[in-house]
């Protein structure tokens, strides 16, 4: 089932713009290979279910699949062929916004091979393009 919000405050949101890089979740915080994203873009609630999916399908319940972000922004969308006005659509999807340097999903306990492996096909599932990153060492 797609994520979404239990709830929200207010029902529809504006567009906005994705401008910077990620300053926040950019880096592999609770595994020990992360997917991190290299462009802007919006990710659906059903990419992030589709790549949460093909991951733990390889894993085969083997280790732990993180998933970092979460599809919070309303996007409405107007039926085709239908003149403008009459108010603002419903809401037809929830998106997550990604900016470059963003990660993605987070494995832990497996070998990097299969960590490898499970996040090249969570990257083709992903509508952006992404790299295989590392848990940073702390000294």
């Amino acid at each position: 089932m797609p994520r979404m919000p239990k709830r929200t405050k207010f029902r529809k949101q504006m567009r906005g713009k994705l401008r910077e890089k990620a300053t926040r979740g950019n880096f592999v915080a609770f595994g020990e290979y992360g997917l991190q994203s290299l462009e802007s873009h919006w990710l659906t609630a059903r990419q992030i279910e589709a790549g949460r999916i093909a991951a733990q399908h390889l894993l085969r319940r083997e280790g732990h699949v993180y998933i970092r972000v979460f599809p919070d922004k309303p996007i409405s969308k107007k039926p085709l062929e239908t003149r403008m006005g009459k108010g603002k659509a419903d809401v037809d999807y929830w998106a997550a916004r990604i900016s470059p340097g963003t990660v993605l999903f987070e494995i832990a306990g497996v070998s990097e091979e299969l960590a490898k492996a499970a996040m090249s096909r969570v990257a083709r599932k992903m509508p952006v393009r992404c790299r295989l990153v590392g848990r940073r060492i702390s000294a």
